[in-house]
């Protein structure tokens, strides 16, 4: 009896996180899946304003006129290259910082630690920050997108913790065969950090292929602008009666403003989505690697 009560009580609690965890999916799903199905719904459809759990009539104007728009097509590949270039950068630099500072004789550790806290918890503001950026020629400058984000003490963290699980040996066998601590670093330590390495880069490219933030605040000219930043720009000021207009050119019908913008939502949110698969085992095992031993 004890047994058929407790394989009953497993069989409730299986099909209750069941539900709730397709509960939890939905809720998250269907956001984007309202957006991909509006995107894809013909003018006429689109301007009834109705739910639908299907397109009822399949158009793909609206993603004609998305890479029909220069300044768009020239935001993505804005995009693209920050986000190859800032995180090749971000994921160099933070591994070599946090390789010396993974070293317990290296003179004013603690200090640096405490330093680099500092910076994690608190920040110079708005405005100094951004008087800085102007003072050393980041203002209007693409460059303003990477280094900037050269360095977070977090991920610098995450790479110590991983490094102390690699074996000293393999540091000191190497150094009898005369490498430097470069030498160490880059044939030895990094080779065997992969996990952790792909778990930082996928951050990285996350923030800086979501970010519109600093494109708001630094950019000015319409050719460096990232496609968040345009993104945001085009809902916050409603600003597609140019891009109507084209589509009205192009295809002698008036899209939907909306219809537009969902589609500019799905080619600027599907690239970054599409590389999760190929990294996730990586990233799992990097972060309890980081998280056991830490």
């Amino acid at each position: 009896m004890g047994k058929r009560r407790k394989l009953r009580g497993i069989s409730l609690f299986s099909v209750c996180n069941t539900l709730l965890m397709l509960a939890v999916c939905f809720i998250t799903l269907y956001p984007m899946y309202f957006v991909f199905i509006n995107a894809l719904n013909a003018p006429e459809q689109a301007l009834l304003g109705t739910v639908n759990w299907f397109p009822k009539a399949i158009s793909l104007d609206s993603y004609r006129v998305v890479f029909n728009d220069e300044h768009l097509m020239n935001g993505f590949l804005v995009t693209t290259l920050r986000t190859v270039i800032g995180t090749v950068v971000h994921v160099l630099f933070t591994a070599i910082v946090a390789y010396g500072m993974s070293k317990s004789n290296l003179i004013g550790r603690k200090v640096y630690m405490k330093i680099a806290l500092i910076t994690m918890l608190f920040s110079g503001g708005l405005i100094p920050t951004f008087i800085l950026m102007t003072k050393l020629g980041l203002y209007d400058n693409f460059l303003v997108f990477i280094i900037p984000a050269m360095y977070t003490f977090f991920d610098m963290v995450i790479f110590i913790s991983f490094y102390r699980t690699i074996p000293d040996s393999l540091e000191e066998s190497a150094k009898v065969d005369g490498a430097s601590d470069y030498g160490v670093l880059f044939r030895i330590v990094l080779p065997n950090s992969m996990a952790v390495i792909a778990t930082i880069s996928l951050f990285a490219a996350v923030y800086h292929w979501n970010d519109y933030y600093q494109g708001v605040l630094y950019i000015r000219s319409q050719d460096k602008l990232p496609l968040q930043t345009m993104l945001y720009k085009i809902i916050a000021e409603n600003s597609m009666s140019f891009m109507q207009q084209q589509a009205m050119a192009q295809f002698g019908a008036k899209l939907p403003g909306n219809s537009i913008k969902f589609a500019s939502m799905m080619v600027a949110t599907l690239p970054i989505l599409a590389v999760y698969p190929f990294i996730q085992r990586y990233l799992v095992k990097g972060v309890m690697i980081g998280a056991i031993k830490g």
